[in-house]
This record gives structure tokens, C-alpha cells and sequence, in this order.
């Protein structure tokens, strides 16, 4: 994969970090793109960096902070570090791109 183009196909192709649910497709100074397709149920717990989500298939409802919102192929959403969030009623095509940015505890 190049370090400036990162092809759907790839990612979806892409292994899964040991540690992690999802797989690290590139890294560059505090920032991270990682491809997530969970399996029924989002599992994930609240992370040390700030997210953005882009939606790269399916539909389902964002839950982040106690607050929830439809989402569907293309919508972007936001987790702030340490927030519980998790994705709920999503289809069985669902898959996101995760970018991790900034510094341990989120930007100010």
C-alpha cells in the first residue's frame, strides 16, 4: 500500500493489529488511520486520542457521551478522547475508517 493512497480493498484485506479490533493501515506523527469492521458487536471501550469515524459501508446508530445518532455509506462522526462510544444495530456490511489524532487525553 503506499503511504499516500489507501484503497477500500486494502483495508478490507488488511490484518488486524494484535493488540486491537481493528487494523493499523498508516501512521504519521500523532495521527493513525486503522480500518474497523466489528462482528455483531462493537465492543470497544474509550480511547487515550481523539476519532473521527468516516463510514465506509453499511447503516447502524452511533451511541457516544449518552447521546445516539443514525448514520449511514459516507457520514463522519466524532468520538472526543475517553468518551464511551460504541456503534449499535449496525447492518452486516458495516465497516469504518478510524483516525486517531493528537495528543494522550485529546485536544484541549
Amino acid at each position: 500500500m503506499h503511504t499516500f493512497a489507501f484503497p477500500l480493498a486494502a483495508a478490507r484485506a488488511a490484518p488486524l493489529s494484535p493488540d486491537r479490533a481493528s487494523a493499523l493501515l498508516f501512521e504519521y506523527g500523532s495521527m493513525s488511520l486503522r480500518y474497523y469492521a466489528p462482528d455483531k458487536v462493537d465492543r470497544q471501550t474509550p480511547h487515550d486520542q481523539d476519532e473521527i469515524y468516516v463510514v465506509a459501508s453499511g447503516s447502524g446508530t452511533f451511541e457516544c457521551a449518552g447521546e445516539t445518532a443514525p448514520f449511514t455509506t459516507g457520514d463522519a462522526l466524532f468520538a472526543p478522547a475517553g468518551a464511551e462510544h460504541r456503534f449499535l444495530d449496525f447492518s452486516d456490511d458495516f465497516a469504518v475508517w478510524v483516525i486517531f489524532y493528537g495528543p494522550v487525553g485529546g485536544e484541549a
